[in-house]
């Protein structure tokens, strides 16, 4: 194999700007579903009681967030590595591979968490106007963790065809197959 690209987000972007560009990619999505979504559930009162499920569901969101990463893999019979590490009390899933991942693998991997949690999450706040603004909140800290994954899928459509992924420590490598 050769290595076609190497992509380490974090040298190329900086963590620091990633998370602040998160952080109004969410906010601008709350912003933007909110307005019309509060003119379609107009007459409904929110409950309070809402309050504790929605503690629970950000504390629970980013190990879920990491999980939905890990699923096609495990959908797709890949043999994975998976490390459960606590970040500020919170377990984060990482993983890595045996053999390489196919490009296509990789996208699905990484549009796992919006197809999972980013689309229900805006349908449940259509459909049950008690709780929507809580559920638009998720969803929208939900959109901001993607943002990662939609940098990852930027450089993994420039990928040829048949090219493979393999995860690293510092961002991931882009191989092909020698010759």
């Amino acid at each position: 194999m050769n290595c076609w690209k190497s992509v380490n987000l974090d040298k190329q972007y900086g963590m620091k700007w990633i998370q602040f560009i998160s952080f109004l990619i969410g906010l601008m999505a709350f912003i933007i579903l909110y307005v019309p979504l509060s003119m379609i559930h107009d007459g409904n009162h929110l409950h309070e009681s809402g309050i504790i499920l929605f503690i629970i569901a950000i504390i629970l969101l980013p190990t879920l967030h990491s999980f939905m990463h890990i699923l096609p893999l495990i959908v797709l019979n890949k043999r994975i590595k998976l490390i459960c590490q606590r970040k500020k009390m919170m377990p984060i899933f990482t993983f890595y591979t045996d053999a390489h991942v196919s490009k296509y693998s990789s996208i699905l991997s990484s549009l796992m968490p919006t197809l999972c949690l980013t689309i229900p999450g805006i349908i449940a706040s259509i459909s049950v106007p008690s709780f929507y603004v809580y559920l638009l909140l998720a969803t929208s800290i939900q959109i901001g963790l993607s943002v990662i994954d939609f940098l990852y899928i930027r450089h993994l459509i420039k990928a040829p065809k048949n090219a493979f992924i393999e995860n690293g420590d510092e961002g991931f490598d882009i191989l092909l197959k020698a010759n």
